[in-house]
């Protein structure tokens, strides 16, 4: 049931369509052509993104990453037809896609989308908590895949995206953005220090960015020539429609934006937002269009330079047409030995608060995981539920796969950023998998621990031990795109017994300090083979592990380290 902006209730598929429609319709940006600003010029090219070479094996090779499951775009082509006619529909492709760059024209048909309507957050009655995900033409998806990933090897290259970025890039996610925060907050924390933290929320991101603008930000990241034409006629003209159950509603033109659901979306809007941390002295970090502005505060001049920032980054959002919704921009005050201030956006005083959701992860002022703990549970606990209510059949494997695709991961989203250290936070995690273990009939009257064996499952708290070690080697070997030298650094002691990777302990003066991932890890890590942390790839040193925990030295190591 959906209601409109009079609160009169629309019950028909066609009413809700519209209205869907319109409400997406109504927050684009509209077009202001006068006085455009001129973007920061964010490198000294000597080379530039201007032509795109691309041959009939990039073709082939994007078709075989189809998956042959997904939905059919707008134009009624399946990715399974193209699956099953790889190798004769290749070379047509390739001609057409340079045809299209060529000559800078592209279908109609690729220029449209079906929108489905996802919900977030609040009430679902209200079309204002529903986010509008595209479903385009696939094989204009194959074209933008190829153009893609030349943009992102010219960007990455050229070093041209700001390190502050982690999203939609290869080498960071919300685990490196969440220990890269979490490593300056409780780094200061250790030292006696006050942090300040502003969360930042921006007002419809995705579907108010300028078409014109957003063509300025690319001449100003060195992509010109044809590849830029191809770009702004793609963004020039889309139409959409939302889709309820099979009824669509008409179509209108899409004036701004990047379409959220097609390939080229998130690299444009990272490009696009890539310069709002131009100019900025403190700390700043972003996830798309996640953000987070922080500083340590020693006295009022650290406080109005934070607040300096937030002005610039108000004029940043006036000039590029991107506001920020100021009623929902957080403050959080971290550490005790200070007055706390007051920062305020566009005459608005942010509001302060003891907690905040940042990446899916609850972040406290006290920096403790008990509630995040809990929050996860609660999550694992109702579709565990869920699956015991509907789920008739009780065999094992059908039920291992159920609780390793949709329970397991809510407990271990994100881990090594906030791995509990406290029993009792340990506990209401691991009571979902013993909960679970005890819906298997077979095995119901055994110990958790011969339960575990029997189906083959390894403890919460092992796991998250394997998650560390995991994420530490993809540090060392450059996996993950964040700076060795900011967490770790290698031990210096080379008459020791252990492999030739071994990590330096560092002082540490707090206990939250000491259980932060870059602390609980390193003597857990020390102790590793010298075959397993040398490993060729994250998957060989996976399997390393699980030998290790088949022979049970993996659970010796614990209990030595």
């Amino acid at each position: 049931m959906l209601v409109d902006d009079k609160n009169t209730v629309l019950y028909t598929d066609t009413e809700i369509a519209e209205h869907f429609n319109s409400y997406f319709a109504s927050v684009f940006t509209h077009k202001d052509f006068s006085n455009p600003p001129l973007p920061e010029q964010l490198g000294d090219f000597r080379t530039f993104c201007d032509e795109l070479q691309f041959d009939e094996m990039n073709v082939h090779r994007a078709i075989s990453k189809l998956r042959s499951d997904k939905s059919m775009g707008p134009d009624g082509l399946a990715p399974k037809l193209l699956l099953e006619t790889i190798d004769e529909i290749s070379f047509p492709l390739y001609l057409l896609f340079k045809k299209s760059l060529n000559d800078t024209v592209i279908p109609d048909d690729w220029k449209q989308a079906t929108v489905t309507p996802i919900f977030k957050k609040g009430s679902r009655n209200k079309a204002e908590n529903y986010r509008p995900v595209s479903l385009t033409s696939i094989v204009c998806k194959l074209f933008e895949t190829i153009i893609r990933d030349k943009l992102v090897s010219y960007l990455e290259s050229n070093v041209l995206i700001n390190n502050s970025q982690h999203g939609f890039r290869k080498g960071r996610s919300c685990l490196t953005n969440l220990l890269e925060f979490l490593d300056k907050i409780i780094g200061c924390v250790d030292s006696g220090e006050n942090v300040d933290v502003i969360f930042l929320d921006f007002a419809k991101a995705f579907d108010k960015v300028p078409h014109k603008r957003l063509i300025l930000k690319l001449r100003a990241h060195g992509i010109i020539g044809k590849v830029a034409l191809w770009i702004e006629e793609w963004l020039n003209r889309r139409m959409q429609r939302v889709g309820i159950r099979g009824t669509l509603s008409d179509l209108v033109y899409v004036i701004s934006g990047v379409p959220q659901g097609s390939v080229l979306g998130p690299l444009l809007f990272l490009i696009y937002i890539n310069d709002l941390d131009c100019n900025i002295q403190n700390w700043i970090l972003k996830f798309a269009d996640d953000t987070k502005i922080f500083s340590r505060i020693k006295d009022q001049n650290d406080q109005d330079r934070l607040q300096q920032d937030l002005f610039k980054l108000i004029m940043w959002s006036e000039e590029w047409q991107m506001m920020f919704n100021v009623s929902k921009c957080k403050v959080m005050h971290i550490g005790k030995s200070y007055v706390q201030g007051q920062y305020y956006m566009m005459n608005h005083q942010l509001e302060e608060v003891v907690e905040e959701k940042d990446l899916g992860i609850m972040i406290t002022q006290d920096l403790k995981v008990s509630q995040q703990c809990q929050l996860a549970c609660n999550k694992a606990s109702r579709i565990l539920g869920l699956i015991k209510r509907t789920i008739m059949s009780k065999d094992p494997y059908i039920l291992l796969r159920l609780y390793k695709s949709l329970v397991r991961p809510h407990l271990e989203y994100c881990i090594p950023a906030w791995s509990p250290h406290y029993i009792k936070d340990k506990d209401i995690l691991e009571r979902i998998q013993r909960r679970f273990t005890k819906m298997i009939p077979a095995i119901r009257s055994l110990s958790y621990e011969d339960r575990l064996k029997s189906t083959g499952l390894w403890s919460l708290e092992d796991r998250r031990v394997r998650a560390n070690l995991v994420e530490v080697f993809n540090i060392i070997h450059g996996m993950s795109k964040i700076n060795f030298n900011t967490f770790f650094e290698f031990s210096l002691n080379i008459h020791t017994r252990g492999h030739s990777l071994k990590l330096q302990k560092k002082r540490v003066h707090t206990d939250l300090r000491q259980h932060f991932f870059t602390e609980r890890v390193i003597n857990k890590w020390n102790l590793l083979p010298e075959e397993t942390v040398t490993a060729n790839n994250v998957n060989s040193f996976k399997r390393n592990l699980q030998k290790m925990y088949t022979d049970g030295s993996f659970q010796r190591l614990l209990k030595s380290a």
